[in-house]
């Protein structure tokens, strides 16, 4: 009965962690670790073996970072400014409580406009770094999702192999 509850609370880990995509508040890499640490301390210590877990370390890192170097990426790469990097990523969270799912997407863009144009950038350039805070919020997400499923996927291949 224990081992039927510890997995759906994994299971419900799993989901949590894509839900954190829309919820940036929600620490998905560590949801993901609750649900491997509850299955290794739980269920089965002597499973997942040591290439799983430093390739856990590995794709964690590359998780949080592909985040945070997507919308950088873009901000700058659309011309946009510091400030405008930084009120995005501010806006992302903020966005997620006032109309999820919509409000990550709208409040950023909105946020980085008049953010460049309080910093006399033309509304071309103000719109056209807004584009990028856009492109880098779905380009990070898309590869969290990706990384997320090969996580779990990996996961279940240690476990049922």
């Amino acid at each position: 009965m224990l081992d039927i509850i510890i997995w759906i609370v994994i299971a419900a880990m799993f989901i949590l962690s894509f839900v954190s995509i829309i919820f940036p508040i929600i620490p998905g890499p560590l949801v993901l670790w609750i649900g491997y640490l509850l299955y290794h301390f739980v269920i089965n210590d002597g499973e997942l073996t040591v290439l799983f877990w430093i390739g856990m370390a590995i794709l964690t890192v590359i998780l949080i970072v592909a985040d945070i170097i997507a919308n950088s990426y873009f901000v700058k790469k659309f011309g946009g400014s510091k400030w405008g990097e930084r009120g995005a990523g501010i806006a992302v969270i903020i966005g997620s409580f006032i109309y999820p799912p919509f409000g990550i997407l709208v409040l950023p863009f909105i946020v980085v406009i008049i953010i460049e144009l309080v910093q006399k950038r033309t509304t071309n350039e103000a719109f056209r770094a807004s584009v990028g805070s856009l492109i880098g919020f779905l380009g990070g997400a898309v590869a969290k999702v990706v990384l997320q499923l090969v996580m779990i996927g990996w996961f279940f291949i240690e476990v049922i192999f």
